[in-house]
């Protein structure tokens, strides 16, 4: 870029020149600022690592997904054979299998259908019904969006939290070491350097070659002069008000002739530039802090959850509301169907199925509280 630029048609005002001359500036400093950041790996590799979670059932979910046909086999088995004739032998006592298959089928039909249905009564109908009503969610919709908004708005999101998540993370007095190492580095750059003395001896050199300035500054010096009250100016200016006017003009028109001079001055400016801003660095970021503190302070987060949320139709809280819990209710509606099944041994024979039950859960219960101090230890 050369110190003086020309064009066949130069703006024709300040206002333009200044306008240029700023997108201009603002280039130049993108382009240097960009030049001497770290690499963006380096950021990637700082930045804390997303959540991922799978839509995939896990294993466990696959096995029990099962559990309504084997109880549909042997509803269907029981019609044909319910164990005729066997019995099972336990220390001399002789207990009838027959009819087993069909109580224990039922059971876990019963115990599956009553999870399914009160899981579907959550959501359905969506749209109330003269006989049916309306499912739990769509019934109280509005009450549902106040509640999880307060609950996210108190518990998970809040101005406290935002506050004291920036404080602790130590953003601002990373950022701001970067910005000081950014600052050096741009400002030790060469062809920065020629760059921005380019550009302002192009302004410069546009702007007091404008008649509008020259006339402005000319009326300032005279006013100035006057001001002075100096009675040899006065005087002079009164005898000879051609001259005085001329030889304002001449020292006028010298003054983008003196441009380079003080572009020379810039730098040492550059040089000290660096060190003037560390030293104000720790004001810097006590007002970086109440700025951004101060921005979280007006933000209505309640209001902004609250307004998302209500834009959701009974179709979309519900599909909101299985993304998040969709395995987990599956899991409790197959699981209905083995503790139904566990409920029709019972039934059939209660004595001995609450024994056996009752030693299962012990052990259980024992190994899970063993492991438990094993994992702490």
């Amino acid at each position: 870029m050369s110190g003086h630029e020309s064009t066949d048609s130069p703006p024709k005002t300040v206002g333009e020149v200044t306008w240029i001359t700023t997108s201009r500036l603002g280039a130049v400093l993108t382009k240097y600022v960009s030049r001497h950041l770290p690499p963006t790996s380096t950021a990637k590799q700082s930045a804390p690592k997303a959540i991922v979670t799978s839509s995939r059932p896990t294993a466990a979910l696959k096995y029990v997904k099962v559990v309504p046909w084997i109880l549909g086999l042997l509803f269907a088995v029981s019609f044909v054979w319910d164990l005729d004739g066997l019995t099972l032998v336990i220390g001399g006592t002789r207990i009838p299998l027959e009819g087993l298959l069909l109580v224990v089928s039922a059971s876990g039909f019963i115990g599956f259908g009553t999870n399914w249905l009160a899981i579907s009564m959550l959501f359905r109908p969506r749209q109330r019904r003269p006989l049916f009503g309306q499912g739990l969610i769509p019934a109280q919709r509005e009450h549902f969006v106040e509640r999880l908004t307060q609950a996210v708005s108190q518990k998970l999101i809040n101005e406290d939290m935002i506050r004291r998540r920036i404080k602790e993370s130590g953003s601002l007095s990373r950022y701001r070491n970067l910005a000081l190492t950014v600052t050096q580095d741009v400002c030790a750059d060469e062809d920065f350097r020629a760059e921005i003395k380019a550009l302002a001896s192009t302004y410069l050199h546009e702007t007091l070659s404008s008649d509008d300035v020259r006339t402005k500054i000319a009326e300032f010096a005279v006013e100035k002069l006057e001001e002075a009250n100096s009675l040899a100016i006065k005087a002079y200016r009164y005898f000879n008000k051609e001259a005085f006017r001329s030889r304002v003009d001449s020292l006028i028109k010298e003054l983008p002739r003196s441009v380079d001079f003080v572009l020379d001055e810039m730098d040492t400016v550059l040089d000290r530039l660096p060190s003037r801003i560390a030293q104000q660095s720790e004001d810097i970021e006590e007002w970086a802090s109440k700025l951004i503190l101060g921005f979280v302070g007006t933000l209505d987060i309640h209001g902004v959850i609250a307004t998302n949320l209500q834009r959701y139709d009974e179709m979309q809280l519900e599909l909101l509301i299985h993304s998040t819990t969709n395995e987990q209710l599956n899991y409790i509606k197959y699981l209905g169907g083995i503790l139904g099944m566990v409920g029709g041994l019972v039934i059939f024979e209660p004595i001995l199925a609450a024994a056996f039950l009752g030693t299962i859960i012990l052990v259980l219960v024992g190994l899970d509280s063993a492991l438990l101090r094993l994992r702490r230890s």
